[in-house]
């Protein structure tokens, strides 16, 4: 444990030392530093933190204005009405079953990976590039990490082998983190992979947990979870920041298989000692967002106008991208991509540059592009990749702009003119 000293007069006390080296979330940080370099008149694109730019969408803030009221506290394990809606959501995926009892509310899913990590004993299981907050998470409860490194080449999928040989090589239990489509790559794991990864969970009786929170965005529509093969040991993990566009609202769920429910039992008891429960107004507004046997139309045009948006703004500039030198996988889903401009190493070692976070800092203070070294997402800090958010841009103006038809899509160009500074400034 760490004593720090304070003026007389003052009390002692002590940090953890879980928390030591850990400061503000990357993605958080890097957002309000943006804010406050805007504030002294500089030009910044935010490619940093990963907020959706589209609006919450109307039907969902109508119902939120409709239940303002709501003043009571509901059920720690949330609203009876949102937790069955979710279940039916989760439903209309092939072969996935889930009830109401199997659904966990939360203020976010970053709230409740926390305390799954309370909950559960064991190792946790981290494919790289990882999302900013998996580690810390897991280091502030002093649970071990192992990281499971992916490469470019193989599109960022974990390895079935690299997966087999940690349970091997190290004592269990494990939970196994997997984020598709991910961030901060944009990729997804192809269903052989999946497969592959699911029997080597079978033959461990690893619990995954599958965070989809941007599987809605997927750009073909075709999001496939894990939970399709190895339904027993797979936790599903959403929320309404990034499809429905509600960062702020704070609303996430896990939905769990019948034989864990032990677990979310667990969960719930821990929650009710902690933040209690999810705002109500909230809640009551999120059933709009789940509850069908299939997406309302007015639902299914909002994210079918997002995925093409994305979509269309992610392929230009992974070619802009790639055409000034950097390797970049194509991304398949969400609003990332992660290019490695390893190619460039050389060129950018002369201007003094040898790592991920050298590049990003002179690139932000010489072209006010902002975006996370790879570090950040537990890569090589000797590494040059780096995750762009594609999301500095209009969206509501890109929505309408597309749903126009006529191909243009005027709204996206600050986030083209972004990469354009990136690839001239590595260009030099």
């Amino acid at each position: 444990m760490r004593t720090l000293t304070d003026p007389p007069g003052l009390p002692h006390f002590r940090l953890s030392h879980n928390l030591d080296g850990i400061d503000t979330s990357a993605t958080i940080a890097i957002q309000e530093r943006a804010s406050l370099l805007r504030a002294e008149g500089r030009r910044v694109y935010k490619l940093g933190l990963g907020q959706s730019p589209f609006p919450v969408p109307g039907p969902m803030v109508e119902s939120l204005r409709a239940h303002a009221g709501e003043k009571d506290y509901l059920p720690t394990a949330g609203l009876p009405a949102l937790r069955a809606a979710i279940a039916q959501y989760h439903r209309r995926k092939p072969g996935i079953q889930a009830d109401a009892c199997d659904v966990l509310v939360g203020p976010g899913s970053k709230e409740l990976l926390f305390l799954l990590q309370v909950a559960l004993d064991g190792q946790v299981l981290l494919p790289t590039p990882a999302w900013v907050s998996y580690a810390p998470q897991a280091r502030i409860l002093g649970r071990r990490t192992r990281y499971l490194h992916t490469r470019a080449e193989d599109g960022w999928q974990l390895s079935p082998d690299d997966l087999d040989r940690a349970c091997r090589e190290h004592d269990g239990p494990f939970l196994l983190v997997l984020n598709d489509p991910s961030n901060p790559t944009g990729t997804c794991h192809s269903p052989q992979r999946q497969q592959e990864i699911a029997a080597v969970a079978r033959k461990h009786g690893i619990i995954i947990l599958s965070d989809e929170i941007y599987g809605e965005l997927r750009f073909d529509g075709k999001h496939r979870s894990i939970a399709q093969d190895w339904p027993e040991g797979t936790i599903l993990a959403t929320g309404l920041s990034k499809w429905c566009g509600a960062g702020g609202w704070r609303l996430g769920t896990f939905t769990f298989p019948r034989g864990l429910q032990g677990l979310l039992r667990a969960m719930e008891a821990a929650a009710s000692e902690t933040y209690t429960t999810t705002s109500a107004p909230i809640q009551h507004a999120a059933v709009t967002a789940f509850e069908g046997d299939e997406l309302p139309d007015w639902m299914a045009r909002y994210i079918e106008g997002a995925r093409r948006v994305l979509g269309r703004l992610a392929a230009e500039s992974a070619r802009r991208l790639r055409a000034a030198g950097a390797q970049v996988a194509e991304a398949d889903g969400a609003f990332y991509l992660f290019p490695d401009f390893g190619p460039l190493r050389e060129r950018l070692a002369a201007r003094g540059i040898h790592d991920a976070g050298q590049l990003c800092e002179q690139l932000l203070n010489d072209t006010g592009v902002m975006c996370l070294p790879g570090q950040a997402f537990a890569r090589p800090r000797d590494e040059l990749t780096v995750r762009l958010a594609l999301v500095d841009f209009d969206g509501a103006a890109a929505l309408s702009q597309d749903a126009a038809g006529g191909g243009e899509l005027p709204a996206i160009a600050p986030v083209l003119e972004a990469i354009d500074h990136l690839c001239a400034w590595v260009g030099r």
